[in-house]
């Protein structure tokens, strides 16, 4: 369980459980057949999403025993009947005709994407004995695991069993660490994904590089729409105008790379004008004379040459967050990775709804709770690694709280502190999620064994030893999600098809891999089903009404300070932290400051990117009817810049980096709704791998123009927003 959970563990009795079932708008029947008028045989199961990683519930069809169509679960709090465009279309993951069939082995050199295939007998036995002599040779430590999403359960229990502790997941250090970390410092608890933001309560809502609605986190963009149905206050801090934006009552057009002066500037006009939460931040606050004191000098006028910002903007939309506190909620975001300082926005943004009053309140951040699942009980206890994870060595970043992708990738490259000669990549393509492509490479050819298991023949796959092709998510189970949420639920994913092809599920990999490693006293369950029944049946649940209805739902709990639920913070000081003695005691600034981030020069463009509606990350560009809707990116330049490149939506143009990586074609979107120091387009294009028949060549890829990256000192992500390009046009 997580932190969140533990802190609120639900003793429901297993009376209690059976009770909760019974949910609104009813459970499902049993997975069931019934003839219809044209003879046809329809059949529905419930399971949860894994396009991204909000897994929203999710109710599958098939028609004459094959996958139909997915919908929204109405009895899962997350989904709450509705799913995003990737979640209805998952099922071209099923039908994907790129997606990988049986297992392969190199047949030349890394990178050249020439195969063998072979039967997962001779595969696994092949990463057994590397493995095996990795470990005598270097010991089992020197095994890395990257790994994305639930599926990567199993692989990490084997990786564990097997001796390594260096698994690490790129959603950390290339995503969300730095908010959590930065709010951790502050209130000592996370966010958490699925974030505890309440925003369908918020009368106020202020995004800052938010993209709800192109980044669509389901829950959230449905709250949205309820806020701004319900009237909320929406204010967007962005450089270019989003869809967000399109529902505003203040849009601020900022610099990018000055976000942190803009936070600085609220926080002292709220302060100095009196209008933060006093007997809020009197009751719960530590250190506030000296944070005061502190942001002092960061008036709306010092803001305003540094942000673009004018003054009285600054001071109305401070006041008009204050208007609507404690519901009034600055959102945290997801991908915080932006410029290297990036823990201490994060704390800013902390600071910020601090002042608003609204930890643990309603329309700002509830205190989630997560259903009590019980472990597995029965496995033995993981050796103790001989030497400390790899990825952080002598603690330089003091508080980063999970591995660092690049601190692994780092000593693949240098040896130091130990060699890493053994990769396992488990679904996220490596060479596009983390900054600079080219020390990826150079750490790919250091190792003895690279393994990537995946459902599509991505990047990184082109580059490993061996790829292991695994069943998508509507053809397997899963292990169980029980993520914290304002409903507590427990939710099941089975499989609702069989896989077309010689696809395996991910338990199955791991276990049949611990086998060949000598490891089955790790593995005393023999499928999935007996795991997962044995730990519902530990906690007082039913496996069986799981897979009927695909969701136990727990009873309704207290979210608030209003519902009688008094805030914990689990800080030093034991309340929110407006000055930080952690971050002083590491020789870190205890209040967040303003740093300068470079700008870039004559003829230059800041790189930006976001999501797209349809998409999830990389991994969807193969899906037929995701690609149907978006087959390639196109890149926002601001429709007066574009003119004097002679240039009008619809041309193409490449993009060259200041390291003199040129970017493949991209379409031109020429529009006023964007900056003109900066560009934007939609992460996950460009792809260069061959297998990725659909979605080769199409677009521009901006991992491949994220050369240059600044490291956070405070937990190790890297800020990739610091990449500068001009315009290079077709034929010059």
């Amino acid at each position: 369980m997580t932190a969140v959970s533990r802190r609120r563990f639900l003793k429901i009795s297993t009376g209690a459980t059976v009770g909760a079932v019974a949910v609104a708008g009813g459970s499902l029947r049993p997975a069931f057949s019934r003839p219809v008028e044209d003879g046809e045989v329809i059949r529905k199961i419930p399971t949860y999403c894994d396009v991204c990683f909000w897994k929203c519930g999710a109710i599958a069809y098939t028609r004459n025993g094959k996958l139909w169509k997915v919908e929204g679960n109405p009895a899962d709090p997350l989904s709450r009947g509705r799913l995003c465009p990737r979640g209805t279309g998952g099922v071209g993951a099923h039908y994907d005709p790129d997606r990988l069939r049986t297992p392969l082995i190199r047949k030349n050199n890394r990178g050249e994407e020439e195969w063998v295939a072979v039967t997962w007998d001779e595969a696994l036995t092949y990463i057994a004995e590397k493995m095996q002599a990795i470990k005598q040779q270097y010991g089992p430590e020197s095994m890395a695991l990257f790994s994305h999403g639930v599926g990567g359960t199993f692989l990490k229990h084997t990786v564990k069993a097997y001796g390594s502790p260096n698994i690490a997941a790129p959603s950390y250090a290339q995503c969300r660490g730095p908010r959590e970390v930065g709010f951790n410092l502050t209130f000592g608890d996370a966010v958490y994904s699925p974030e505890r933001t309440d925003i369908r309560n918020s009368k106020c809502l202020t995004l800052i590089g938010s993209h709800l609605g192109e980044n669509m986190h389901n829950t959230q963009v449905q709250e949205f729409a309820d806020a701004v149905g319900n009237g909320a206050s929406v204010i967007v801090v962005d450089p270019r105008f989003s869809v967000a934006a399109s529902k505003a009552k203040y849009y601020l057009p900022i610099k990018p790379g000055t976000d942190m002066a803009l936070i600085l500037a609220w926080m002292n006009v709220l302060v100095s004008e009196e209008l933060y939460d006093k007997d809020y931040v009197e009751k719960y606050g530590f250190g506030f004379d000296a944070f005061k004191a502190s942001i002092a000098g960061y008036t709306p006028e010092w803001a305003y040459p540094i942000t673009t910002i004018a003054p009285q903007v600054i001071r109305d939309t401070a006041r008009e967050m204050a208007r609507y506190a404690p519901a009034s909620l600055v959102h945290p975001g997801r991908h915080v990775t932006w410029y290297g300082d990036d823990a201490q926005r994060s704390r800013a943004i902390a600071l910020l709804n601090a002042l608003l009053g609204n930890w643990g309140r309603k329309g700002g951040f509830y205190t989630p709770t997560g259903m009590p699942v019980p472990g597995y009980d029965g496995y033995p206890a993981y050796p103790k690694p001989e030497r400390e994870h790899v990825d952080n060595p002598g603690h330089a970043y003091p508080f980063a709280d999970e591995e660092l992708t690049t601190g692994i990738r780092n000593a693949t490259i240098t040896g130091e502190p130990y060699p890493i000669k053994g990769w396992m990549v488990y679904a996220t393509n490596l060479l596009n999620a983390l900054p600079n492509q080219e020390e990826t490479i150079k750490a790919i050819q250091s190792l003895d064994l690279l393994v990537v298991v995946d459902v599509i023949p991505s990047e990184i796959a082109g580059w490993a030893d061996v790829v292991l092709p695994e069943s998508v998510y509507l053809e397997r189970y899963d292990d169980l999600n029980a993520a914290p949420f304002r409903e507590p639920f427990i939710a099941l994913r089975q499989p609702v098809v069989e896989s077309p092809d010689d696809q395996k599920p991910n338990w199955w990999i791991a276990r049949e891999l611990a086998k060949k490693l000598g490891l089955e006293r790790y593995y005393p369950w023999t499928n999935i089903e007996e795991y997962l029944e044995a730990r519902l049946a530990a906690g007082g649940y039913s496996f069986d009404g799981l897979k009927r209805d695909g969701i136990i739902n727990g009873p309704k709990i207290p979210l608030y300070i209003e519902d009688g639920l008094e805030p914990v913070f689990y800080t030093p000081s034991g309340k929110i932290e407006f000055y930080s003695t952690q971050l002083a005691e590491h020789g870190l600034d205890p209040v967040p400051t303003f740093t300068e981030h470079p700008q870039p020069g004559p003829g230059q463009f800041r790189l930006l990117f976001g999501r797209a509606p349809m998409h999830s990350f990389g991994r969807t560009q193969t899906n037929p009817l995701l690609a149907e809707m978006m087959e390639e990116n196109e890149l926002w330049i601001n429709k007066n810049v574009a003119g004097r490149y002679g240039l009008k939506s619809g041309d193409y143009t490449r993009l060259k980096n200041e390291d003199g990586v040129v970017s493949n074609r991209i379409r031109v979107k020429a529009t006023e709704r964007i900056r003109g120091d900066c560009v934007y387009m939609v992460h996950g294009f460009g792809h260069t791998a061959k297998g990725m028949r659909r979605a080769f060549g199409k677009g521009a890829s901006d991992a491949e123009l994220a050369t240059k990256y600044v490291m956070d000192p405070v937990m190790g992500g890297t800020g990739m927003n610091v990449n500068f390009v001009t315009i290079e046009l077709e034929g010059a």
